[in-house]
């Protein structure tokens, strides 16, 4: 998305005061010059410019593309890096994901079924734009070129007018086991377990792919939390553990433009809300879990647009895995909701419930 220029910070004067804004400037100036020496260390260890493609979606008259770009190191000859690499990237240390470092407000090409659209990468390197462009239903390819890169590739996939379905999912702790909010954990999981250890939820993924036989013109899109830089980690997981294919809509970790920190559940409720905006003649069925902050979303959500959800199912966390998440959340009262809710442990179970509301 096209992200305007940075406004110079002035310096307080000694002895005056600063204020909020002035602090948040001056911290905006801290990140980028941070970043700035990280570009400059990632090209004198000859780090390759890379542009990342990722997996969108749209309509048949525009289309959603999401991608980054970034130095990133090549491993070296002959080590177990560039084996694994050479392997599928499946047994690659977390870490190795977050030693890029993002070119930021980089000019980007987008090709689409004969569009050309320029726009520039943002803070993170990260493009996430809206293409006007006339496509039919189904997949298509977007190319994303950066200046020194490699054109990259995206599948898109446009959907119908007619589709009544789509799916909305979370990841961690819904398709993947990870209790992620323990702090140590987190770590752990996210910088270096190896990438196979990674374990899928129970059932989840045939719950996915009895939803897609059924309806099989539904979109599938992952919601997290999560880093664009854990993407290709991701996407790999999803393709091993045979989860369908889907777009990521995760989150750049750091300074927005008017907070400290990324608010994960504002990411998940501002994508929410744009996806009954796009398509505002579908019905959406959202799975999350009842280790953080899901219910109380997915509820807001359901409580604005009741007609546009046609199920909630929620991964209960056994007692092991709720003490690592910090608790339960509170589940509340959905009686009198006109959205059905469907509680269970793993995919099975709510399979079963799917099928007595008859989505399934």
């Amino acid at each position: 998305m096209e992200m305007a220029s940075q406004e110079p910070v002035q310096e307080p004067t000694h002895g005056q005061k600063v204020s909020g804004s002035q602090a948040f400037r001056l911290a905006h100036l801290v990140s980028d010059s941070v970043n700035h020496l990280r570009l400059k260390a990632a090209r004198r260890w000859n780090f390759t410019p890379q542009t990342i493609a990722y997996q969108g979606y749209g309509s048949t008259d525009w289309v959603r593309v999401l991608g980054r770009v970034v130095l990133t190191s090549k491993p070296a000859a002959g080590s177990r890096a560039e084996e694994a690499a050479q392997n599928g990237n499946q047994n690659v240390r977390g870490w190795r994901a977050f030693t890029s470092v993002p070119i930021q407000f980089v000019e980007v090409e987008i090709e689409i079924g004969g569009v050309t659209a320029r726009v520039h990468a943002d803070r993170g390197g990260i493009v996430d734009t809206v293409v006007p462009v006339n496509l039919t239903p189904g997949w298509h390819t977007a190319v994303l070129r950066a200046e020194g890169t490699e054109a990259a590739h995206a599948r898109i996939y446009v959907i119908s007018p007619d589709t009544a379905l789509g799916i909305v999912s979370d990841i961690d702790d819904t398709i993947m086991v990870t209790a992620l909010p323990r702090p140590f954990l987190a770590l752990w999981n996210t910088f270096v377990l190896n990438e196979r250890a990674r374990m899928a939820t129970p059932g989840m993924a045939v719950l996915m792919d009895r939803l897609l036989v059924e309806h099989p013109e539904a979109p599938v899109i992952y919601l997290s939390t999560g880093p664009w830089n854990a993407a290709p980690t991701l996407a790999r997981f999803i393709t091993r553990n045979m989860y369908p294919s889907g777009t990521l809509l995760l989150t750049d970790w750091g300074l927005t433009h008017d907070r400290w920190f990324r608010s994960g559940q504002d990411h998940k409720r501002r994508n929410l809300e744009l996806l009954a905006k796009e398509f505002p003649n579908m019905r959406w069925l959202l799975f999350g879990d009842n280790g953080q902050h899901d219910e109380a979303i997915y509820s807001h959500f359901a409580r604005q647009h009741a007609d546009r959800v046609a199920a909630i199912g929620i991964r209960q966390l056994s007692t092991g895995e709720a003490v690592l998440a910090g608790g339960h959340s509170e589940s509340g009262d959905h009686s009198s909701s006109t959205v059905p809710w469907v509680y269970s442990p793993d995919g099975a179970g709510m399979a079963k419930r799917l099928q007595e509301l008859e989505i399934l």
